[in-house]
């Protein structure tokens, strides 16, 4: 890959570090948008491999750009989107954790941290929207979203138990 591409990489994910409110997970539809639909370096179903195949592995949901810019440019597409997502966002925080800090008792600061929690969840439930909307291709799987949704909002079910039915789910009905 060229050194213009990584440059691209770069300025892609060092952007989006400064939107990540809420982690990786916030900023996925962004990411959804600027690698696939945009730039056309990945294309929905693998981009929903690359963040499945991260959200598996132990460590952090941030993985999915490391994996993200080895899928598009390799080791050095790696290791420059892992440092454009961290970077800017890194030295943000440290120049206004300072001012954060010393107001925090201020109603203004109180504020503007009760305003970035549904900020927060807006931009999580938009990536489970992007996510959905690439992997629900077939009438079985809107079924088995369908069926699975209202247990995992409206019970203390855990995921797993959720999650493993759901596979089963899909199991049998592909084999049928």
């Amino acid at each position: 890959m060229n050194p213009v591409s990584l440059v691209a990489l770069a300025t892609v994910f060092g952007q989006l570090s400064l939107l990540a409110f809420g982690g990786a997970n916030g900023i996925l539809p962004e990411m959804h948008r600027q690698v696939v639909e945009l730039r056309g370096w990945l294309d929905g179903r693998e981009f929903v491999a690359l963040y499945a195949l991260a959200q598996a592995a132990p460590g952090p949901n941030l993985m999915v750009v490391s994996l993200i810019g080895w899928r598009i440019a390799g080791f050095g597409g790696a290791v420059v989107t892992m440092a454009a997502i961290a970077l800017p966002a890194s030295v943000l925080t440290l120049a206004v954790s300072g001012v954060w800090y010393r107001f925090r008792d201020k109603r203004w600061r109180r504020a503007v941290a009760a305003g970035l929690m549904p900020v927060t969840a807006g931009l999580i439930m938009a990536a489970a929207g992007v996510l959905v909307t690439e992997i629900v291709v077939s009438w079985l799987a809107i079924a088995v979203l369908v069926l699975c949704l209202p247990v995992f909002l409206l019970t203390k079910t855990h995921p797993l138990v959720i999650l493993g039915s759901a596979a089963a789910l899909g199991a049998i009905g592909a084999g049928a």
